[in-house]
């Protein structure tokens, strides 16, 4: 069982964030947060500036106005390194590994910038947590099912025991019994200390998993609430839920 990241507080607080690509405005004024022991699920249709939010979070995009503050401290202008050792790990879209290394080799990289900790007792821990994992661990990514890479990509992510998770389209791509499993262990990392932040297309098992939820349009949030609420939306299930 993982233990990190006990305790309850405001964690990530994204305060009227405006980001550009080039002359195309992605977001607008966009103001979200995230709590310690928290899942929120940020839906929307494609475009809608769900993924810029997220990767404006992980200092991934030039922020042009307002602030992110992580455990009370600005990160607007911290480089993603800097974010994974404050305690900041992402899962990005479409996994991102490296192929011709092995699976222990790729969860090594994963806590690269760690120091003085054991790292092959935290590889075992996230072995535990992803058993699929464990009969691969000599396997070349490259050769791995589509779900078994997403499993690697989500590793990789713990090795440094974040404080914050962020998920970018996890299931993307992934057969109905992964999906499954993904989202059961997004709830297992959560419920071990671990505040979630999934960005996700999948909006109705998105927001069964999160404890609330901000529903994006036109590089705006025009909607927030629990994921109950929203999944009982009428709004919300004409959007996104096939109108049931």
């Amino acid at each position: 069982m993982l233990t990190w990241g006990k305790g309850e507080k405001l964690l990530l607080e994204a305060k009227n964030i405006s980001v550009s690509y080039g002359a195309v405005k992605a977001i607008e004024d966009v103001t979200f947060h995230v709590n310690s022991n928290e899942i929120v699920a940020m839906i929307g249709p494609n475009g809608a500036g769900k993924s810029t939010a997220l990767k404006a979070v992980f200092g991934m995009v030039d922020i042009l106005s307002g602030d992110i503050l992580f455990n009370g401290e600005s990160i607007k202008d911290v480089r993603p390194d800097k974010h994974v050792s404050m305690g900041i790990s992402l899962v990005p879209e479409g996994r991102r590994l490296f192929p011709s290394m092995t699976v222990i080799e790729n969860l090594e990289m994963g806590a690269f910038l760690r120091k003085g900790n054991n790292g092959k007792a935290n590889i075992e821990n996230i072995l535990e947590l992803l058993p699929v994992l464990k009969d691969k661990r000599k396997q070349k990514a490259g050769v791995l099912s589509t779900g078994e890479q997403q499993m690697l990509a989500l590793g990789r992510a713990l090795m440094q025991k974040p404080k914050l998770l962020l998920t970018d389209e996890p299931s993307l791509g992934l057969s109905p019994s992964y999906v499954d499993i993904i989202f059961e262990k997004l709830i297992e990392i959560n419920k071990s200390g671990t505040s979630v932040l999934l960005v996700e297309q999948n909006a109705r098992m998105a927001l069964e998993i999160a404890h609330r939820g901000y529903v994006f349009k036109i590089g705006k949030i025009f909607m927030e609430d629990t994921g109950k609420n929203l999944l009982e939306s009428k709004e919300v299930k004409k959007a996104f839920l096939g109108g049931v």
